[in-house]
């Protein structure tokens, strides 16, 4: 519905200036509204709205000393009514800023000026988004008849958004390989908000640690250059490499995640994030980009792309069908169509469905988006409708936890529901994998992104909900092929990560993750877990369903340590408001704090800072686990007392030891935990064997979970010891 078909009767909207801006650069933008021939009638608005993804800084009109902070005025000195709303519009165009007119009325020509980030009254100004972006949108909508009903304005508000200066470098490695087998290096820097960033001119200097051949001495990293590739490496004999980066001057700025050469064939792996989104659904970005960026940028070796399907028009499906095919090459990347089954909680939750092949039809949790109603009686409302509907179709659908989480405890299917995802920028949710323990099932284990920010396989939060960098899956086959790749999801060959390219094998024998071994109550099983961390290890612990059957460090302890290791970590609950705050401060006794160092603090506005002899620090979990470690000057003497608002505690430094200190905060795995740590960690590999006891029957599911000392984590798929086949 509208007052006109044409839209100059509603008025005329224009932004300035529209950039480029650096992401997260303070400004302020003019949007000037000029009213059409109807005017806009007394409680009449207008709106602007933006996407629900976007991590700008949330609009404020109480304080023009502030950021963020919006006025309006109106050429005729009518009082305007300014208020932000985080769900003001229709997703995903869900934050908007309405100015409603109040006290008078504007004729044609009268205009109304907004000010985003206003700084007449001392205001920094408008924080703008963390993430690249050729176009941040604003819609204009008008309701010039103040009826409520809003009609969108034809011109396109928008601003450009480039990458920062450049803050850490990456170096990326495939993880296994044969001897004398290609492999390239992928080179790239990011900026504090984990943009790949072009703002480079520079030489690079390579260095390989283990036998590598084709490596050049040094490389060109030109300006406008988001990544380099260096191809054709080989590994001349059984060996696990990595390569140094230095700068010109030879100071080292990277170490590359290890590749273990030696593998043989069936043992390969490749690196995959099958599950993010792009503009034309509730994220950022074109399909187009989101899958170059996986291929040129993350130097991923497989994705995939999972719109809501509520928000999936038949002809963005058709479009995302041909790109699949278009940027599908087997032996070199893999790209798989798909989507998200995005059901309310109650009839199921969020599944990632994949196809082998494109052009397969889409089964919807609803319309609710869509216009199109003319095949919504294809739609599949529960979770069972779809397994239903997929059933014969060679699909493989991941359980995940998003905005709704799945409820694999009520919907299941044995065949089609391979694995189940325990971690994405969303947090992390081990308990999805023992919510299928529980019921019996037998699924593997995957970690993807969840990206809404066109950056699958590098995901950083930002500053927005999501808390967490976002996940890998490691693949173990022979081939590079979408056939082969379904073939170790539906064998369960393959292992999660929450981004770190980690090295991680867990066998039994001839048995390798995913498999089901039969085993008989009695039994002593032997269990082999060989891992190589891109950073030092921290620990490494095996699972036998919940109960952790095995705890193992490349270190002792001894107690006189300097360095202590402070932990918060789980959530609220399963649902979508799962984040916990953890803000907090940290006192010290006769002992004085040396330095510290944060751990998977991912928004760089969080900061941790020290004040009156306290360590402060802004945090939140999302069912992972943040914090920081300290340096003391005495580690023995003293005291430290933690303050936070789920635990509070006095503790003296003698009674911490290398064994976790708990403090349990209730909800969902919510608690603190503190131990000791030797001043460097330098081990990154570990390799042990250790037997496993088959106590009941039914199966007994092993998994092994790697940490490493910079926060990242690994689950393997389990082994399914069983005393029935």
């Amino acid at each position: 519905m509208t007052p006109t078909k044409n839209p100059a009767d509603l008025g005329q909207i224009r932004l300035d200036p529209t950039g480029p801006f650096t992401v997260r650069q303070n400004v302020c933008l003019t949007v000037t509204f000029t009213a059409g021939r109807f005017g806009i009638d007394d409680t009449g608005a207008i709106k602007l709205a933006y996407r629900l993804v976007s991590d700008m800084g949330a609009l404020q009109t109480d304080d023009p000393t502030a950021a963020n902070y919006v006025s309006a005025e109106a050429s005729n000195g009518a009082r305007l009514e300014v208020r932000y709303d985080p769900f003001g519009y229709i997703r995903p165009w869900d934050q908007a800023l309405i100015v409603r007119v109040m006290d008078g009325c504007l004729a044609a020509g009268d205009r109304i000026v907004i000010r985003l980030g206003d700084r007449s009254g001392g205001s920094p100004g408008l924080r703008l988004p963390t993430f690249r972006q050729e176009a941040f949108v604003l819609r204009a909508f008008v309701d010039a008849i103040a009826t409520g009903i809003f009609t969108e304005l034809p011109e396109r508000l928008a601003v450009r958004l480039d990458s920062g200066e450049p803050v850490r470098w990456k170096a990326v490695l495939p993880t296994a390989r044969t001897i004398d087998e290609p492999f390239r290096l992928g080179l790239k820097a990011e900026d504090l908000w984990g943009n790949p960033t072009d703002r480079i001119d520079t030489v690079l200097r390579l260095e390989a640690e283990g036998p590598l051949a084709g490596l050049p001495a040094e490389v060109r990293f030109a300006p406008g250059q988001r990544a380099l590739v260096v191809d054709g490496l080989t590994g001349t004999q059984a060996a696990t490499i990595r390569v140094r980066v230095s700068d010109a001057d030879g100071h080292l700025i990277c170490r590359s995640n290890p590749v273990i050469v030696g593998a043989t064939a069936d043992e390969r792996t490749y690196w995959g994030d099958l599950h993010g989104q792009s503009g034309e659904t509730v994220g950022s970005g074109t399909a187009r980009d989101y899958f170059a960026f996986a291929r040129d940028i993350a130097f991923l070796d497989i994705v995939g792309h999972q719109g809501n399907d509520f928000e999936i028009t038949n002809g963005f499906w058709r479009e995302l069908n041909t790109l699949t095919a278009e940027f599908d090459d087997p032996g070199r990347f893999v790209c798989f169509p798909g989507y998200e089954w995005s059901g309310n909680t109650c009839v199921g939750g969020d599944r990632n469905v994949l196809f082998v092949r494109d052009g397969r039809s889409i089964r919807r949790s609803s319309h609710a988006l869509i216009p199109d109603d003319g095949d919504m009686a294809a739609d599949c409302h529960t979770a069972d409708q779809l397994f239903d509907a997929l059933r014969g179709e060679d699909a493989v659908i991941l359980a995940h936890v998003g905005g709704r989480y799945a409820d694999v405890a009520t919907f299941h299917d044995a065949v089609l529901e391979t694995a189940v995802e325990v971690h994405s920028a969303w947090g992390t949710f081990e308990w999805l994998l023992f919510d299928a323990f529980e019921a019996g099932y037998r699924v593997g284990v995957v970690c993807n992104s969840d990206d809404h920010k066109c950056r699958p396989g590098a995901s950083y939060p930002g500053a927005s909900e999501f808390g967490s960098y976002g996940g890998l899956t490691c693949f173990l086959t022979d081939t590079l092929s979408r056939s082969a790749i379904f073939d170790a999801l539906r064998r369960r060959h393959h292992y999660g990560t929450t981004g770190a390219r980690i090295f991680l094998d867990a066998t039994s024998g001839p048995h390798r993750m995913g498999d089901i071994v039969p085993a008989a109550v009695g039994d002593t099983v032997p269990l082999r877990v060989r891992v190589e961390g891109s950073t030092p290890i921290e620990r490494v612990e095996v699972f036998a369903g919940r109960k952790r059957i095995a705890f193992r460090r490349p270190f002792t302890v001894t107690g006189g340590e300097r360095r202590l290791r402070v932990l918060w970590e789980g959530a609220h609950y399963r649902g979508r408001s799962r984040q916990v705050a953890w803000d907090g401060s940290l006192g010290f006794t006769n002992a004085a704090l040396r330095r510290f160092e944060p751990i998977n603090q991912w928004n760089p506005e969080r900061a941790f800072t020290v004040a009156d002899g306290r360590l402060n620090w802004s945090s939140t979990t999302t069912g992972g686990f943040a914090g920081c470690d300290i340096w003391l000057d005495d580690s023995a003497a003293g005291e430290i007392d933690l303050m936070t608002p789920l635990v509070q505690c006095r503790l003296r430094l003698s009674d911490i030891g290398g064994a976790d200190t708990v403090f349990d905060a209730g909800g969902l795995e919510r608690r603190v935990r503190l131990f000791r740590l030797p001043d460097t960690l330098t081990r990154h590999d570990m390799d042990f064997t250790i037997d496993v006891p088959i106590e009941t029957g039914g199966d007994t599911p092993v998994f092994v979970r790697v940490t490493q000392e910079d926060g990242h984590r690994a689950w393997s798929s389990p082994i399914y010891f069983t005393t029935t086949i």
